[in-house]
C-alpha cells in the first residue's frame, strides 16, 4: 500500500514537472508598457509635489521577480518547509521598487466581475482615509489574478491614470502571478455538494491569496487582508497600532477588524509563508474565509480576536462569482475615526461573585468580551491599579448587552483615588474622590484631567445600592492625556 501511495505520488510530481516544461518568459514590452510610462511621467509633475526625486523611476510593466532558483513545484515535494517563500516569478505590471520596509502591508486580489468593479474605489478609500503621516507608513498590493490579459491592461491602465504619484511613492504595486504557476483547478473534489464551477472558483482563490501573501512576506511588519469592495475607517492605521501596542507581550496569530469572511484579517508578516503554503496544501478543500479560521487554530490561537467598531466594510453588491447578490454588511463598522481607548497597563480586583470564567480583567480588554458577576450588593467594589499614576482624559464604562439588557449596574458610582497602599490581598488607593453616578448602566466623563487635581492611581466602581440581576461589564474605556 506504501508502494503504491509513493507511486502515485511521483506520478502527480511529474505530472506538474512536464506542465512547467512548457513555461515561457516574458520579454517583451507590449505598447501598454510605454502607455504606462506615458502616464505615470504626465501624473508626476501635477499631482503629490512631496514625492521624493530618487523615487521618480521608471515603472516596469513586464519585469520578474525570482524568489528562489527552483520552481513552484517543490512546494508540493516539501511540504514541511513552511517558513520558505514559494518558488513563483511574478509579472510586475505597475511598480517601483520598494525602498524600505513599511508598517503595514494592505493586500488586495481582484478578478473580473460579470456585475460592478469596486477595486478602484477600494484603492481610493485606502489612501483617503489616510493621513499624509500614515501613509508614510503602508503599501497597498494589489494582485490582479484573472488569467485575462486584456482585462488586467484595462485594469492597469486605469489604475495608473488615477494613482501614478502613489505608484512613484511605492505605496502600490500591481502585481500578476502567471496561470503556468497554478495548481490543478478542474476535477476538483466536490466538498459541501458545491458545483464544479463554485469549486473552481474558490479553489483558485485561495491560490491567488497564497501567491499575495507569499508576494507580502517581506514588505512591512503586518499584513491585514482586505477584498476588493471595501470601504475603509478614517485613520484605520492609528487604530491598527494603538490596537497592536496594547497586546504587546500577549500571543497572537489573528486580529480581526470586521466581522465579515476574510475581510481586514491582520497578521504578522512573518507568519505569512506559512498561511500561504497552507492555503496551497488546502486550496481545493474549502472557502478561504474557512481555512483562515483552521491556520488561527492550528497556531494555537483559540478564540477570536475582534475588535469593535469594525475598521472596514464591504461595499460591493455583486459577488465575484457569477455576479450574484452580495449585500453583507458590517453593522459595527463606524467610518469616522476609531477612538481606541489607551487603557493603560493596569492591575483589577472585585469582591463580587464572578460567574465562571467571566473575570475582571475581560472588561478591561479592547477585545470583544467582558466581566459577568453574580448579583452585587451594596458595597461592592470594582477596582482598577494602574502601574504607575496617569492624568486621564475621559472614561467611559459600559455595562450590561444587548442580549442581556437588564445584566446592568441599576445603582453605582466612580471613583479615582491616590496614593497607592498595600495589604495582604490586594493593593489599593488611600484616599478616593467621586467623580460621579452611573445612568441608566453608563458612566462616561469628559476632560477629568481638568476636574482631578492629582495624578490617579486607582479608579473604583462601587455598587451603591444591593440588585437581584446579575452584573456585566462590558467595557471600562480609559483616554489618558
Amino acid at each position: 500500500m506504501e508502494r503504491m501511495f509513493k507511486f502515485y505520488q511521483m506520478k502527480y510530481i511529474f505530472q506538474i514537472l512536464d506542465k512547467m516544461r512548457c513555461l515561457r518568459k516574458r520579454s517583451t514590452v507590449s505598447f501598454l508598457g510605454v502607455l504606462v510610462v506615458f502616464l505615470l511621467f504626465m501624473n508626476v509633475f501635477i499631482e503629490d509635489s512631496y514625492v521624493l526625486e530618487g523615487d521618480k523611476q521608471l515603472i516596469r510593466e513586464t519585469s520578474t521577480h525570482q524568489l528562489n532558483s527552483e520552481r513552484y513545484v517543490h512546494t508540493f515535494k516539501d511540504l514541511s518547509n513552511f517558513s520558505g517563500t514559494i518558488n513563483v516569478t511574478y509579472r510586475y505590471l505597475a511598480a517601483t521598487p520598494l525602498q524600505r520596509k513599511r508598517y503595514l502591508t494592505i493586500g488586495l486580489s481582484s478578478v473580473k466581475r460579470k456585475k460592478g468593479n469596486y477595486l478602484l474605489e477600494t484603492i481610493k478609500s485606502i489612501f483617503e482615509q489616510s493621513s499624509y503621516e500614515e501613509l508614510k507608513e503602508i503599501s497597498v498590493v494589489v494582485h490582479l489574478a484573472d488569467f485575462n490579459s486584456s482585462w488586467r491592461d484595462a485594469m492597469v491602465q486605469d489604475i495608473t491614470q488615477k494613482f501614478a504619484h502613489h505608484i512613484i511613492a511605492g505605496r502600490l504595486m500591481v502585481i500578476h502571478a502567471p496561470e503556468e504557476y497554478y495548481p490543478v483547478l478542474d476535477g476538483l473534489k466536490r466538498n459541501y455538494n458545491d458545483p464544479e464551477d463554485r469549486v473552481r472558483f474558490r479553489s483558485k482563490q485561495n491560490v491567488d491569496y497564497a501567491f499575495l501573501l507569499n508576494f507580502c512576506a517581506n514588505t512591512s511588519d503586518y499584513y491585514v487582508m482586505l477584498e476588493d469592495d471595501v470601504r475603509c475607517s478614517r485613520n484605520f492605521l492609528t487604530a491598527i497600532k494603538k490596537v497592536i501596542a496594547s497586546l504587546e507581550g500577549t500571543y497572537w496569530v489573528t486580529l480581526e477588524f470586521s466581522k465579515l469572511g476574510y475581510i481586514g484579517k491582520l497578521y504578522h508578516s512573518h507568519d505569512l509563508p506559512r498561511l500561504a503554503h497552507f492555503l496551497l496544501m488546502f486550496y481545493q478543500e474549502m472557502p478561504c474565509d474557512w481555512l483562515l479560521t483552521h491556520f488561527r487554530g492550528l497556531l494555537a490561537q483559540k478564540n477570536v480576536i475582534r475588535f469593535k467598531p469594525s475598521l472596514f466594510q464591504h461595499m460591493g453588491y455583486y459577488s465575484s462569482y457569477k455576479g450574484t447578490e452580495n449585500k453583507l454588511k458590517d453593522d459595527d463598522f463606524e467610518e469616522e475615526s476609531f477612538d481606541i481607548p489607551d487603557n493603560p497597563p493596569a492591575s483589577l480586583y472585585t469582591n463580587m461573585n464572578v460567574f465562571e470564567n467571566y473575570e475582571a480583567s475581560k472588561a478591561y480588554s479592547s477585545v470583544d468580551e467582558y466581566f459577568w458577576g453574580k448579583p452585587p450588593s451594596t458595597g461592592d467594589t470594582f477596582v482598577i491599579v494602574f502601574e504607575n499614576p496617569i492624568k486621564i482624559k475621559k472614561i467611559k464604562v459600559n455595562t450590561g448587552t444587548e442580549d442581556r439588557q437588564n445584566d446592568i449596574l441599576h445603582h453605582g458610582a466612580l471613583d479615582v483615588g491616590e496614593k497607592l497602599i498595600f495589604s495582604k490581598q490586594i493593593r489599593q488607593c488611600e484616599t478616593y474622590l467621586r467623580l460621579g453616578e452611573f445612568k441608566n448602566g453608563n458612566f462616561e466623563m469628559s476632560d477629568v484631567n481638568q476636574k482631578i487635581p492629582f495624578d490617579i492611581h486607582c479608579m473604583r466602581i462601587c455598587v451603591t445600592k444591593t440588585q437581584k440581576e446579575w452584573l456585566i461589564i462590558r467595557s471600562i474605556s480609559i483616554w489618558t492625556s
